[in-house]
């Protein structure tokens, strides 16, 4: 019977099995022993996403002004949470049950839950050859998948929050985010890591910068047209700075992002059963590592010959672009290309957040750059330096964005012209702490500093 002490002993055999093998690089270890590799690989890289959570919550709380950012950390635990139970009811369905081949959409099936081969094992006073053999055949435990592929729901939701900070409606957003969490992101996902359409036409994306950083970054531009910019922001044709409230939060935010960022694109190799798989992941840590460190390096040398000064609040986007940039194609076996792909990702953020600015898009943390923007470039990047065919790749981007563009626009508006979305000009001088939530972050500090 697979129980705990059966598991652990398969884990020992395992690993003696690898040390002792002649062969090591090509040693392979039993179905019981992969079964037990790969659903704790999805659980321990799965938490390791979940931190990530956390991560957004401090990079975006630095981000804001002192006025808003209970707002801030209410929204993001808040969507982390939604996005939990959304994906339970209805999105893992949705994105991986019952996809037909090459198809669009999954199972709209209630409550998913682990199958009955794993319920009735567990339950099991003793277990044959053939109920172990049921449940080992699939290669991981089906509740440790839905936890991984949870909190990448999670990391998109995150990325909205971020962008239409300091003036949106707390209500309407979590509205937003039932419907991104349990639909938008799930259809589109079942397009690729479903077995869907763009997956049979050969679109690779390893660990998400379209199906998951996109698909934000998208979601965030629609909202931040419809909803505006915040008051004061572009006045007389100038451009307001309205500086963040915590710059060492939102580093210890960033740094959190960059070490839950080896659970999202390492656990993303969904398999840890042989050498040849441990090998694998460690490359995907380390180019996932080389890119971040690309994206920062650039991003200081680029802002200090643009401004003639360095700037703190870009370097850390710089990690952020580096890391959205290869994540799509983190298992590069040549290590230089990952610091080119996230270098260059750094770049793109660096021009384009006062590209967005003359455009009057008000992004308050630069989620659209780094998620969108880098999102793209990411995913071609791996018809260019990776295994992929660039046109495929081009089709998986524009037929995704397309899709997301469409949708969450639509949510929106409704939104906007039912409950309203945005909090009025006297709130938004107040700030949505008071408004929304009835108190301060930091209330220590007085009211002169809740108004800066």
């Amino acid at each position: 019977m697979l129980n705990k002490k059966n598991a652990m002993a398969a884990v020992l055999l395992a690993l003696t099995f690898l040390a002792m093998a002649p062969d090591a690089a090509l040693a392979d270890v039993g179905e019981e022993a992969k079964f037990v590799f790969n659903s704790f690989s999805f659980l321990v890289h799965g938490f390791l996403v979940m931190f990530m959570a956390a991560g957004f919550a401090m990079l975006e709380s630095g981000l804001v002004r002192s006025k808003n950012t209970a707002a801030i950390c209410l929204k993001n635990i808040a969507l982390y949470s939604i996005a939990g139970i959304m994906y339970y009811l209805i999105g893992y369905a949705i994105m991986y049950v019952d996809v037909p081949e090459g198809g669009y959409i999954g199972a709209f099936k209630l409550l998913y839950n682990a199958s009955d081969a794993e319920l009735a094992l567990i339950n099991a006073e003793q277990a044959t050859a053939e109920q172990i053999k049921a449940v080992t055949d699939n290669g991981y435990a089906v509740m440790s998948d839905w936890f991984f592929q949870m909190v990448f729901v999670a990391t998109a939701a995150s990325v909205v929050s971020g962008t239409l900070a300091e003036r949106i409606k707390v209500w309407p957003f979590m509205i937003f985010v039932v419907i991104l969490t349990g639909l938008i992101y799930p259809i589109q996902g079942s397009w690729v890591w479903g077995a869907g359409w763009l997956d049979k036409m050969g679109f690779s994306d390893f660990a998400g910068s379209t199906l998951v950083h996109s698909v934000g970054g998208w979601c965030a531009l629609t909202g931040a047209i419809i909803l505006g910019a915040r008051k004061g922001k572009y006045e007389g044709g100038a451009v307001r700075p309205m500086p963040g409230a915590n710059m060492p939060l939102a580093t210890l935010g960033t740094f959190v992002l960059w070490f839950g960022w080896f659970g999202f694109n390492g656990g993303s190799q969904l398999a840890l059963g042989s050498a040849m798989d441990v090998a694998a992941m460690a490359i995907v840590y380390v180019n996932t590592n080389l890119a971040a460190a690309a994206g920062v390096v650039t991003a200081m040398i680029l802002t200090q010959i643009v401004y003639g000064k360095m700037d703190l609040s870009m370097a850390l986007n710089g990690a952020l672009a580096g890391l959205v940039s290869i994540t799509a194609g983190p298992d590069l076996q040549n290590h230089v290309w990952a610091i080119v792909v996230g270098a260059i990702g750094a770049g793109i953020v660096v021009f384009t957040v006062p590209l967005l600015d003359k455009l009057r898009i008000d992004d308050v943390v630069g989620a659209i750059p780094v998620h969108l923007f880098c999102g793209i470039w990411g995913t071609l990047a791996v018809g260019i330096f990776g295994s992929g065919n660039f046109i495929t790749q081009l089709t998986g981007v524009v037929s995704i964005g397309a899709f997301v563009l469409v949708t969450s626009a639509i949510v929106w508006l409704v939104l906007k012209f039912t409950v309203g979305i945005r909090v009025g000009e006297e709130e938004e001088e107040l700030g949505t702490d008071k408004v929304e939530l009835g108190l301060e972050a930091y209330p220590e500090f007085g009211r002169g500093s809740q108004t800066v």
